[in-house]
């Protein structure tokens, strides 16, 4: 028959346990699941478009199958490239998602055999566009995907109380010229003239006289 061993006592012995023990034990891993240590949480995409252009300050996760040595979230360096483990420096200004994951798989062929490479945009900041005049808080601001005129000027607080509504303009470099595309606030909020109301580009000024 067993004995029933006090609580106090049972304590007592757990704090005794000999250190190496505690060494042994398995530390748990953030974002892993359990029965799967070290899987890592699958990314938000901060765009779904295929053609996006990887930019400068543009936050990428990239995601090598079995390796979460190799897996990091890194940022884009001003000068285009990020850095992995393996590889040093690579250059992903000026490429998809889909041509970075090409990139890098070649690279990794190297070291591994047939890498599973998935690079995903998780942050967007190399895109923005510019609100100038008279609006509350004048500036540049990251472009989201769709982002129109009316949102631009919203997200800078909108008009001023001296703003002229009617003459709102989009300054938009194309190739070696400019245009001025006009955009009337007033009509827009009312349901008219709404093509007025353009998806902004990167590098578009949206200008409030």
């Amino acid at each position: 028959m067993l004995r029933r061993i006090p609580a106090g006592v049972f304590a007592l012995a757990l704090l005794a346990l000999p250190a190496c023990a505690q060494q042994n034990a398995v530390p748990s891993t953030p974002g892993s699941a359990a029965g799967a240590p070290g899987d890592r949480v699958a990314p938000k995409a901060a765009t779904a478009d295929p053609n996006y252009v990887i930019g400068p300050q543009d936050i990428l996760d990239v995601s090598v199958w079995k390796e979460p040595e190799v897996s990091r979230s890194v940022p884009v360096r001003p000068d285009g490239k990020i850095s992995l483990p393996l590889l040093n420096d690579v250059q992903a200004a000026g490429l998809t998602p889909a041509q970075l994951t090409t990139q890098i798989s070649t690279g990794l062929n190297k070291f591994m055999t047939n890498p599973e490479v998935t690079v995903i945009v998780t942050q967007i900041n190399s895109q923005r566009v510019y609100v100038l005049g008279e609006v509350t808080r004048s500036g540049g601001y990251i472009l989201l995907p769709g982002m129109t005129v009316l949102q631009a000027i919203s997200n800078a607080g909108g008009l001023t109380q001296y703003a002229n509504g009617k003459k709102i303009y989009v300054l938009r470099t194309n190739g070696a010229k400019q245009d001025k595309l006009f955009f009337n606030y007033k009509q827009v909020l009312e349901g008219k003239k709404t093509d007025e109301n353009i998806v902004l580009k990167s590098g578009d000024t949206v200008v409030v006289p």
